[in-house]
């Protein structure tokens, strides 16, 4: 093992100044703590049910992840936990492989986290374009939407896709109406979204949850519960592990890995937004989440993340440390021992009316319009993701929308270069520039790149030059030469020379030169002198070619 591989490592585990704040605040992190894990309760055992491997699972997840990533991530300011875009992801996976294919495909997940870590892949999050963020996360949320209307309409869904889903139930619920359950969940997401803006520091959707709970058990309502709850954590395990699956896991495992990276470096960015002077180490918080789905798995929970709503309570309610997370994790370990019993009556349809209001919080509609109308190649990305998001996957969300995104910045890129017919620079003259234009001399200069997407059109553009006996090429202001336009840059003089129009280059960079060396485009130009250090010694030598007056400049290898 090297020694910086060594260094790397030793630099994502925890350290002493991690606790600092803590220290000096411990009161006011302990209290910022306790009011999160109210928030996360509801939540954590949500997201459980939604992800089909139960309310037990999602609690776990919580309480486990939210200490581990706590203590060994990367930000002051992240819980971690179940989130809704997990629950996209876990859905297919419970359908196909059970509940054992969710726990083995967090553990490779976390591995995956671990490893993206130690190579310090953790930076790459910030080339992420805006549209494509913002389209993911709003797709995400319409995802989640469908995916609780059956638990809402209290009818069986079905279809792989969340709304092939949505739509079954829909015609379950017209054939044969449940009143109850879609009044509760409706009941509960409208309690959550006035109550965030009447007092947003109450936890009114525990505060719903709770009200609903006790009424359907004195009324006897016919919805469906959640069922019993673990009593406490259980020893850890590995039973559920089977190799013979490793294989068949594996792209599902990179899926989970692939979001729980995405949504808990975008978390992290958006807490250092909302303080002054925190800002999160994105490896180690790579490194944190890896572990906590390492870890997460063995007590049954499935893969975790952290979670952008529950971060941003934790920093309102003035949380600035590592304590705070923990702390949260304590206080919903408290429900499992304290409380299962009673937690086990919450209707299913209230813990999805929790989801719908929490999906309409995460839509920021002012900034869905203001990236729509920045510009047009922002729209198409923002609208490729989040359409690709709702009716495929998220994964393939991500990949389209960034290549979409790839693929306009390379057009415009390509629009950017020019081949422009210049008229001479104020030390030619302009007197010798008329001269020049008579005996059929012209200059050109190449603005921007040329790489593969702007190839083509310099081809059709400098080929179709009028008749001229002379072109003097001006490189000085060439950014970028890749081997697709090194390659068309010599296509192009040799239809213009087979036409009889003698090519002179100038102002040729160093490093393109080497570029065309390397190629062997234009050889026969340097060979014959006909490559010029400035434009006035290539005119120098046209004029001469010509049989004008004694030559400005004599030719010179670049």
């Amino acid at each position: 093992m090297s020694h910086p591989f060594i260094a790397r490592t030793r630099a994502l585990l925890p350290r002493a100044s991690d606790w600092q704040t803590a220290r000096r605040h411990p009161r006011q992190n302990l209290l910022a703590g306790l009011t999160v894990s109210l928030v996360a309760l509801p939540l954590a055992l949500a997201f459980g049910v939604a992800s089909g491997a139960g309310a037990g699972a999602g609690l776990v997840t919580a309480i486990v992840a939210g200490a581990v990533a706590a203590v060994f991530g990367g930000s002051n300011l992240q819980v971690s936990g179940p989130t809704g875009a997990m629950t996209v992801v876990l859905i297919p996976v419970v359908h196909r492989f059970g509940v054992d294919g969710v726990l083995t495909v967090g553990l490779l997940a976390g591995a995956i986290l671990v490893l993206a870590a130690v190579l310090r892949l953790g930076r790459a999050a910030r080339y992420l374009p805006a549209p494509v963020i913002e389209g993911f996360t709003a797709g995400i949320a319409v995802v989640i939407v469908l995916q609780q209307v059956p638990a809402a309409l209290g009818a069986a869904g079905g279809g792989d896709k969340a709304w092939q889903s949505a739509w079954s139930a829909v015609r379950h619920f017209a054939a044969d109406p449940h009143p109850w359950p879609l009044a509760i969940a409706l009941g509960v997401a409208a309690v959550m979204l006035a109550g965030v803006h009447w007092r947003p520091g109450v936890p009114f959707s525990l505060l719903a949850i709770a009200v609903v709970a006790v009424t359907a058990r004195l009324t006897h309502l016919p919805v469906v519960r959640i069922g019993s709850l673990p009593e406490g954590l259980s020893a850890p395990s590995l039973g559920f592990l089977d190799p013979g699956s490793i294989g068949t896991l594996l792209p599902s495992a990179l899926a989970v890995a692939a979001l729980g990276a995405l949504e808990s470096l975008l978390s992290a960015t958006v807490a250092d937004g909302m303080t002054v002077g925190q800002r999160h180490d994105p490896d180690r918080e790579l490194f944190g989440q890896g572990l906590a789905n390492l870890v997460v798995p063995l007590f049954g929970g499935v893969p975790a993340t952290a979670a952008i709503a529950r971060t941003a309570v934790n920093v309102r309610s003035g949380g600035n440390s590592r304590l705070a997370a923990c702390t949260h994790a304590l206080g919903l370990a408290a429900v499992v021992y304290l409380a299962a019993p009673w937690v086990s009556q919450i209707p299913v349809a209230a813990l999805a009316g929790v989801l719908i209001a929490t999906c309409v919080q995460m839509v920021e509609v002012g900034s869905l319009a203001t990236l729509a109308r920045a510009t047009r190649s922002d729209a198409v990305v923002l609208a490729a993701t989040f359409a690709v998001t709702v009716a495929v996957d998220l994964v393939t969300a991500v990949t389209v929308g960034i290549a979409v995104a790839v693929v306009l910045a390379l057009r415009a890129v390509a629009r950017s270069s020019q081949l422009e017919q210049v008229p001479l620079d104020a030390a030619d003259h302009a007197a010798e520039e008329f001269e020049l234009l008579s005996r059929n001399i012209v200059a050109y200069r190449l603005d921007g790149p040329l790489f593969f997407a702007a190839a083509h059109r310099f081809l059709l553009e400098l080929t179709e030059v009028a008749d001229v006996r002379v072109i003097i090429l001006r490189l000085s202001r060439l950014t970028t030469v890749d081997a697709t336009g090194a390659h068309v840059l010599g296509d192009a003089i040799s239809r213009l020379e087979h036409r009889g129009i003698t090519v002179l280059l100038s102002g040729i960079r160093p490093q393109h030169g080497q570029v065309l060396r390397r190629l062997g485009v234009a050889e026969h130009l340097r060979r014959d002198g006909l490559i010029f250090r400035d434009t006035p010694a290539a005119i120098g030598y046209a004029r001469t070619l010509l049989g004008a007056a004694d030559p400005i400049g004599q030719p010179a290898a670049p």
